[in-house]
């Protein structure tokens, strides 16, 4: 693969990071995570007329007809300016329904993803934060050609935005027995309850189903052989997620460079003491190697399908643990030295290192 951006792509960063910049700038973005909706409907609708809510969607549905590359260069910006939206979220409901929809449901729901009058959410996770099939317990009853859905999901993202959520529920007792669904918002027996998180740009909700029924048309592909599907959308997810992340991590960066260029101390910038311009050229080697991993994950989601879960965990375990190692690196050279014999801050913050490491490793 060309780890090089064509042209096209170059000017959709350019042209993406101009929006961001005009229309959402640092103090917005705080007025934004603190209104009750948590995105801007101006904004929403703006993306959508751009045609970047659809940038994936094939052009038959409403969309750009676009690939994961280039979705992963308009991530990037967004998480540069923690633009809140329920971006993510959306993309993902659609990649769903592209994937293991039938014609009716493409032609009823992507146009509308695209342009932006519908939001869509996944609703995958449940009590005990299990990604794989173990923990998807919802049930779905058979009720004649359909199922009702009794349960509860948490960490729904932009639940309490969303206008369709796609549900994944069990529909027997195999690791293989999972269904996808897709719920109305609101509807009959369906109740959402936003979650206070610390991060108000990226809203969670809890997700209760209590006797939902779903016909055939709500049913994403075969029931009971949503196995498949349910690891890709978590793969595509992570690769999100990390395209975000790294937006995010280069924008700190460069705040800090600037920051070690303007700050003066002892008569000299302290960009020129070893002691922090080291750990920002370590800094920005780990965010191209991060980048490295992510832009070949998007590319195996177009080119290369049978890579994409090794190329996912791998760009999402690299850029969760630099981000942590930053963190630490930044608290610890900031903190008092500690007293002989006393925990190191790096060793609290990673709660002992080997287990904590094992912890946050990707379910691959």
């Amino acid at each position: 693969m060309n780890f090089g951006f064509t042209e096209e792509q170059e000017l959709l960063r350019r042209e993406v990071r101009k929006f961001l910049d005009e229309q959402c700038p640092i103090d917005e973005v705080r007025r934004i995570a603190e209104t009750p909706d948590g995105y801007a409907s101006e904004q929403w609708k703006q993306l959508g007329e751009l045609g970047w809510l659809g940038l994936v969607i094939p052009e038959r549905y409403g969309g750009a007809g676009l690939g994961w590359e280039e979705l992963v260069v308009l991530l990037e910006e967004t998480g540069r300016t923690l633009f809140p939206a329920p971006l993510i979220s959306s993309v993902l409901a659609a990649s769903a329904i592209l994937e293991s929809g039938d014609d009716t449901q493409k032609e009823r729901w992507l146009s509308r993803i695209a342009d932006g009058s519908c939001i869509g959410t996944l609703a995958l996770i449940e009590e005990g934060d299990r990604l794989g099939p173990d923990g998807i317990q919802l049930r779905g009853e058979p009720d004649g050609d359909g199922f009702v859905l009794r349960g509860e999901k948490c960490c729904v993202p932009d639940g309490a935005q969303a206008n369709l959520a796609v549900v994944a529920f069990r529909t027997g007792d195999g690791d293989s027995d999972l269904g996808l669904a897709l719920v109305e918002i609101p509807a009959a027996g369906v109740s959402i309850e936003d979650v206070r998180t610390l991060d108000r740009t990226k809203r969670l909700a809890t997700l209760r189903l209590d006797g939902v029924r779903v016909d055939t048309e709500a049913i994403l592909g075969r029931p009971g052989a949503a196995a498949g599907a349910i690891a890709q959308l978590l793969d595509r997810g992570a690769i999100a997620i990390t395209a975000e992340m790294i937006g995010a991590s280069e924008a700190a960066h460069a705040l800090t460079v600037q920051y070690a260029k303007e700050r003066v101390q002892f008569g000299s910038p302290i960009g020129r003491f070893q002691g922090v311009k080291h750990p920002l050229a370590e800094g920005y080697v780990d965010i191209e190697s991060m980048k490295s991993l992510l832009y070949h994950a998007a590319w195996a989601l177009d080119a290369s399908p049978a890579e994409v879960a090794r190329s996912a965990s791998k760009a999402k375990r690299r850029t969760w643990s630099r981000k942590k190692r930053a963190a630490c690196a930044g608290r610890v050279s900031s903190s008092p030295r500690r007293k002989p014999g006393s925990p190191s801050r790096e060793r609290t913050l990673h709660g002992g290192g080997r287990g904590e490491r094992r912890r946050v490793a990707p379910q691959s």
